[in-house]
């Protein structure tokens, strides 16, 4: 295993640096579980599947060592005292909202389902576990092909237990992800198996027969000061979260940008799936920034040890 001490570090960092407050939820927010409950470990106490092990040792033990380098950024606004000023006005390129920045989605609103796992557990936010975490499972929009994917993949190891991405949006929820922004195409760079996920600008529109990859095609434009990126053409072996919500092919997913200030972004997801779900419906949150630092690579087998032996029992 690593050594656990850089985890932590890298969890009580984060904590410091993206605000609690920007995360709001309705009355019935809340991780639900959905269809499997996963457990946890203590001590010498196993509850937990060999799959789910296998799962924490990608998503958990190799979480990047967050802020090796810490750079102060002549961009930001400060203080007199040299402190970020993150309800400064958000900087702007060729006249819209510069997005570029290291973001961070909020901590998840309960760490049901992650408890003792392992110490980023915090890092792994609410709608890359279960994009309806704000409602009651009974109002879900499944149709019967949903229901029995989700029901098939409760025994089956996510995808990035066998280091396959995580996919868009789902990537941007788990620790921290890079936005680079120029006037012709906006690059985002995750901490996860994910490859960098490419998003023109340049006025082109979606594909009409798009080759299904794992982060889909995506074209954006702006709305006023707000970025509304679609995105379609997704590989349908991709899961939706963890909790193994499908996602077709020709799932439409619409993202809106909003840089409110120099140190928030409000995202809005809308999805749309007649193949899987009975109405489109959406997630709301509130992307932080991480000032002056960077992310780190992720190189999805590396030291990883857990395997042999949650193998072995």
């Amino acid at each position: 295993m690593l050594a656990s001490t850089g985890i932590r570090d890298y969890t009580e960092l984060r904590k410091r640096s993206a605000p609690h407050s920007s995360f709001n939820v309705g009355e019935n927010g809340r991780i639900d579980d959905l269809h499997h409950e996963r457990g946890y470990l203590k001590g010498g106490d196993m509850k937990m599947s060999n799959i789910t092990v296998i799962v924490v040792a990608v998503t958990g033990v190799l979480a990047p060592a967050h802020a090796q380098w810490i750079h102060p950024d002549q961009r930001t606004p400060r203080t007199r005292d040299g402190k970020p000023i993150l309800t400064a006005p958000a900087p702007r390129l060729n006249g819209k909202p510069d997005l570029s920045g290291i973001w961070q989605a909020p901590p998840p609103t309960s760490a049901r389902g992650a408890l003792g796992i392992q110490g980023d557990a915090s890092d792994i936010g609410d709608i890359h576990r279960n994009v309806f975490y704000e409602i009651k499972r009974e109002e879900e929009p499944l149709k019967p092909e949903a229901i029995a994917l989700v029901s098939k993949r409760r025994n089956e190891p996510q995808p990035q237990a066998l280091c396959l991405p995580m996919g868009a949006p789902s990537f941007m929820m788990v620790r921290a992800f890079k936005i680079i922004q120029t006037p012709q195409e906006l690059i985002m760079i995750g901490e996860t198996p994910d490859p960098p996920r490419q998003i023109y600008l340049d006025g082109r529109g979606l594909p009409k027969d798009p080759d299904p990859t794992w982060l889909g095609s995506s074209a954006g434009k702006w709305e006023g000061d707000t970025l509304v990126v679609q995105t379609t053409g997704f590989k349908e072996e991709g899961w939706l979260d963890n909790a193994g919500h499908p996602r077709s092919e020709s799932m439409l997913i619409t993202e809106r940008f909003r840089r409110r200030d120099f140190g928030h972004i409000d995202l809005e997801i809308r999805y749309e799936d007649a193949k899987y779900y009975t109405r489109p419906f959406t997630n709301k949150t509130t992307l932080s920034l991480i000032p002056d630092s960077d992310i780190i690579e992720y190189v999805c087998t590396e030291n990883e040890k857990d395997k042999e032996h949650s193998d072995k029992r």
